[in-house]
């Protein structure tokens, strides 16, 4: 299957404030630091992981919204970071994002015509403005709500209903690509199953390609064809989802996956449950070697561990992990 987007090594680094007054160099901290992925033409990739692993630093990035530091990053054979602004408009039409709040996202003093008109105007779309209304109207019974919101504002509609004007904007320039920036994470539970059905079915029905981001990993596992797992600006591991909800490899995914809800009381009380202690490390001050170690619970976790940034390597058919004592016996349940 064709790669639409393939990113090699990336690298997205911030200069700290502060440090004029004290004399000392400002900090550097490592958002994204060396994030390698591929999504293929109509699938969906999970990339999941703790809040301030990376994740929405590598949407804005992959999208140009923020500027890399290093690395490449290919969108349908063509070097993103090297377009200049008209390619660049022209990778906006084809490539989207939905962000995570959906009332900030929209501008409260447009309508709900005005916002998605205000996209098809700057791509040129759509022609003259009945033209225009209608091509409005048709998206907005795309996602389910009435012809009538046309003309109400945000602040009208409930947070699930927010969303779904979010995805109708994006849906507008007819693109093949949609970045999901947690796009459930501020929605009510009983909501968030609405708009995960609405947006498999724009894929089943569109050929739509989804980077999917999110830490809910029970969600991840329900739409995604692969995972990519981050910790602390890297990719630990990333598999097919059957294959790493089945069978995970690195300890860091290990102990997401051990944290998950279970609703059946026997499967929970047998199943083994792994405490991580300490807390993340800043990306502004990263730990040498494998960026988990400090947290890590493998038993086999020796000094190597701190001198060894290890590389994602094959476990398995189209399975990769990052971590040096794969194959040593942790003692809880699966082999590592």
């Amino acid at each position: 299957m064709t790669a639409l987007l393939r990113v090699v090594n990336l690298k997205t680094y911030y200069r700290a404030r502060g440090g004029f007054l004290s004399g000392r160099p400002r900090a550097v901290v490592k958002a994204v630091d060396g994030v390698s992925f591929e999504l293929r033409k109509g699938e969906t990739l999970g990339l999941v992981g703790e809040s301030g692993c990376g994740k929405s630093t590598v949407a804005r990035t992959v999208l140009r919204l923020q500027e890399a530091t290093d690395g490449e990053i290919w969108f349908d054979g063509k070097d993103v970071r090297a377009m200049d602004r008209e390619a660049l408009r022209h990778l906006r039409r084809r490539a989207q994002i939905v962000f995570q709040d959906p009332f900030s996202s929209l501008n409260p003093r447009m309508t709900v015509g005005q916002a998605i008109d205000e996209v098809l105007w700057v791509h040129r779309l759509a022609g003259d403005a009945r033209t225009r209304r209608l091509r409005i109207l048709e998206l907005l019974d795309t996602v389910g709500l009435a012809s009538d919101h046309i003309h109400r504002f945000p602040h009208e509609f409930s947070g699930g209903q927010r969303q779904r004007i979010g995805i109708a904007r994006a849906l507008a320039v007819e693109p093949d690509l949609i970045v999901c920036d947690e796009p459930v994470s501020a929605l009510d539970v009983s909501v968030r199953a609405q708009v995960i059905n609405l947006l498999h079915d724009l894929q089943a029905r569109l050929g739509l390609s989804y980077l999917f981001i999110a830490h809910d990993l029970a969600l991840v596992q329900h739409v995604s064809d692969r995972v990519a797992v981050m910790y602390l600006g890297r990719i630990v591991e990333t598999a097919p989802a059957r294959a790493l909800f089945e069978n995970p490899q690195h300890p860091y995914t290990r102990a997401l996956l051990s944290a998950v809800p279970v609703p059946d009381p026997h499967a929970r009380a047998t199943r083994p449950r792994i405490v991580l202690e300490g807390d993340v490390p800043s990306p502004a001050d990263p730990p040498p070697g494998c960026p988990f170690w400090p947290r890590c619970w493998h038993p086999a976790k020796d000094e190597s561990c701190r001198q060894i940034v290890p590389p994602l390597e094959p476990v398995g058919d189209g399975h990769d992990a990052a971590c040096i004592k794969l194959g040593v016996d942790v003692g809880v349940g699966r082999t590592v």
